[in-house]
């Protein structure tokens, strides 16, 4: 037989290992939901990648779970601005910036290690930098109904 005559199609897993990697998924996913709810509250601990690493994980398995969190009253915007266009609103980036000046000003006080402050700092401006060249989400989705200032 001929290479061209054989299927390559990969197999589909068996089902208990489909059942295994959704548990993992899922799993993932609250932890995930968890360490976001924790970022709300923590300044040095950030909220919306947690939210779309939970949204990602949810995605595959647990589609409902995925879209309670799309449907959600306040996170839920920013949430499908990401998706749909890899946005971040304004008002998001400023207080993501924020947010991280401050975590970097108590870690570097609280802390007093040049080295730990200075890879801190490097990370958080990295980011900052990655942030900041993200658009802004297009008119109409929402999350232009109140003048950015």
């Amino acid at each position: 037989m001929r290479e061209a005559d054989q299927d390559t199609t990969p197999e589909p897993p068996p089902p208990a290992a489909r059942r295994a990697q959704r548990l993992m998924l899922l799993g993932a996913g609250h932890a995930c939901l968890g360490l976001a709810v924790l970022g709300a509250v923590l300044p040095l601990l950030p909220t919306t990648i947690f939210l779309i690493l939970a949204a990602w994980c949810f995605g595959r398995a647990s589609p409902a779970l995925r879209q309670r969190l799309l449907a959600h009253p306040r996170f839920g915007q920013a949430l499908r601005a990401w998706e749909e266009h890899g946005a971040v609103s304004a008002r998001g980036k400023r207080a993501a910036v924020l947010a991280m000046a401050l975590s970097w000003t108590l870690l570097t006080l609280l802390l007093r290690d040049p080295l730990a402050s200075g890879l801190a700092g490097a990370c958080m401006i990295g980011v900052a930098a990655y942030l900041l060249t993200r658009p802004s989400p297009p008119p109409g989705d929402g999350q232009a109904a109140t003048p950015e200032r």
